[in-house]
């Protein structure tokens, strides 16, 4: 049925069921650049009625990349905002909204507006960080290997993009990964050889 992801019924239904158990899911995907985990939360959005969160939507406005901000593992994040503009409110199983930041525009969009359901994901880079990854009921970490990752980023990026992966956004993740043990702290391991997309 899923070319790109296999299994991904299998995962869908594990999801579901932990919902079906506890009422209320918060489920996290982590991973390396290009490894997928945008690809996965669609997918899995399409099998399951969930809200889908995107950490892109929360990353460091201009002001706030300071070179003491960045050296930090997983400081490109605004975990802060992410936390008081989502998590919060998702605890209170409230209706809200909050405004995904462009990196673009370096401006704010219009604000989204979310109803919590039995299953709500996050997902992207540093969506384990330390500082809300014990809100998560559930962690994927999706893996790939350098030379695919290397591959699929210069596809879908650009040869100008897949230096400023090398040289800035593969070693702070690095550096992450490892400062926190993400990798080995989720609950699902994905290892992906080659996302055909």
């Amino acid at each position: 049925i899923c070319r790109d992801i296999p299994g991904i019924l299998s995962i869908a239904e594990k999801i579901k069921l932990l919902a079906d158990v506890r009422g209320f899911i918060l489920m996290a995907i982590d991973g390396r650049a290009a490894a997928g985990k945008s690809t996965l939360s669609h997918m899995l959005e399409k099998h399951l009625a969930c809200n889908v969160f995107h950490m892109d939507d929360f990353f460091l406005p201009p002001e706030m990349k300071t070179r003491e901000r960045l050296s930090v593992p997983g400081g490109n994040v605004y975990w802060e905002r992410f936390r008081a503009d989502v998590l919060d409110p998702l605890k209170e199983r409230q209706p809200f909204a909050y405004r995904p930041y462009s990196c673009k525009t370096q401006s704010l969009g219009e604000p989204v507006r979310v109803t919590p359901l039995a299953i709500n994901l996050v997902e992207g880079s540093y969506a384990l960080h330390p500082e809300i990854a014990k809100w998560y009921d559930y962690k994927i970490f999706v893996d790939i290997p350098y030379a695919h990752q290397i591959e699929r980023i210069l596809n879908r990026n650009g040869a100008d993009m897949l230096l400023r992966f090398q040289n800035e956004w593969i070693p702070m993740e690095e550096m992450y990964f490892q400062a926190f043990s993400v990798r080995s702290k989720c609950d699902m391991l994905i290892q992906i050889e080659n996302l055909k997309i």
